[in-house]
């Protein structure tokens, strides 16, 4: 039995060796960076929505969240309509993509999807849909043997192309090689800046932050109310419970 368990612990290892390998070199993905949290801030949510229109919604579309929802982030409808409607949209409108979707096809292999729920959809072993979509945002470099000129740790080949390149600029991982099991990985190590962007490293994490916190908002608006309620919600069945508690306590202490 000792044997059996050691040689299922060993299989394990090795396993883990091998996973931890080809993540290592890029093969298939990268560890997520954890997404700060920003569903609270209205200046980043109204920030992230700017973000979202200039730079996402030309190709993806949000079908299920209308333009005049954005007042519960501090919008006002006359802010909504000058700053964030296209010419032919109104403000009870959906979020649709201007893109044509057989174009999309033809240019990019498919049709981009719907970013509503985006980041509820991609939650996985490795985070939530918000750290996906915050370092994936993060891990874009040139490369070109793509036919959109780009590549990206976190999605390989995808047919994306890196929309933000010029508030980011242009960078490209840097490895380091490792010896492990008697092979030797390329290991990532981070990034080294190409070019600058418009913005600093610091200020593009920031937007990206602000940007993903707005998706992640987006995909259920409820999300800090039904939080808030659910903390009044559990307080009163503490106290309910301790008040049921005593009364029990007071009905049953004269019964033998």
């Amino acid at each position: 039995m000792k044997k059996i368990i050691l040689g299922v612990l060993a299989a394990l290892t090795l396993s883990l060796g091998a996973t931890t390998a080809v993540h290592a070199s890029g093969g298939d993905e990268i560890a997520w960076d954890k997404a700060p949290n920003k569903t609270n801030d209205l200046a980043a949510l109204q920030n992230g929505a700017k973000l979202f229109v200039n730079y996402c919604l030309s190709c993806h579309s949000a079908a299920f969240m209308r333009y005049n929802r954005l007042r519960d982030i501090g919008l006002t409808e006359q802010q909504i309509k000058d700053n964030l409607l296209f010419a032919t949209d109104k403000v009870g409108d959906t979020m649709k993509a201007s893109i044509d979707p057989k174009q999309a096809k033809d240019w990019f292999g498919a049709n981009p999807p719907d970013l509503t729920l985006i980041t509820r959809s991609r939650s996985g072993h490795g985070g939530t849909g918000a750290d996906y979509l915050y370092t994936y945002l993060r891990s874009y470099y040139p490369d070109e043997t793509k036919p959109t000129g780009w590549n990206n740790l976190v999605f390989p080949n995808v047919g994306m192309p890196h929309v933000l390149w010029e508030l980011q600029g242009n960078r490209k991982p840097v490895y380091a090689a490792v010896e492990e099991h008697g092979h030797e990985v390329k290991v990532f190590k981070g990034w080294e800046q190409v070019s600058p962007g418009t913005l600093t490293p610091l200020q593009y994490e920031q937007a990206v932050g602000d940007l993903v916190s707005y998706v992640q908002w987006m995909g259920e608006p409820a999300q800090n109310t039904r939080v808030r309620v659910g903390v009044w919600v559990l307080l009163f069945l503490l106290v309910f419970t301790f008040i049921a508690w005593r009364l029990n306590a007071a009905f049953w202490k004269d019964v033998k």
